[in-house]
């Protein structure tokens, strides 16, 4: 789905645009989408510090940082445990504000998670399915 864009003007220093424009020519992307991208997340890392942005199989996704969790993974396991913060943040180490602060951006961006969750469910099942038919293929 396309998000409705909006024209903006900005004047930016020149080594930065060069910057911009090097990074999204190695990124596949165009200047004004990586410049998107960099405001959005800027945007978020202001209002959730402990949220860091990464690249992975599955797409672009919000993480805590410091850690190798994904936000949703975090989420589901509060979920996995009767939504208790505590108990998920004992089972995954981590101190509680810090599972507090994935529900937190989980709770402001609900469509990202559950579309990224979405995705994650769809790689397992696909996985699943390799791995059987591999399982079948040395049985013959």
């Amino acid at each position: 789905m396309e998000k409705e864009k909006r024209q903006l003007s900005f004047r930016i220093a020149a080594l930065t645009a060069a910057d911009l424009d090097r990074s999204a020519r190695l990124r596949g992307m165009s200047r004004n989408a990586l410049a998107d991208r960099y405001l959005a997340e800027g945007l978020r890392r202001d209002e959730f510090p402990d949220i860091d942005f990464r690249d992975g199989a599955l797409g672009r996704r919000a993480a805590l940082s410091g850690t190798r969790l994904d936000v949703w993974q975090v989420l589901q396991t509060v979920q996995n445990h009767d939504h208790s913060i505590e108990e998920a943040a004992e089972y995954l180490g981590l101190p509680p504000h810090r599972v507090h602060a994935a529900v937190r951006y989980a709770a402001a961006h609900p469509d990202e998670l559950r579309d990224i969750a979405e995705r994650e469910a769809e790689a397992a099942a696909r996985g699943e399915e390799i791995w059987r038919a591999g399982q079948d293929l040395l049985r013959a």
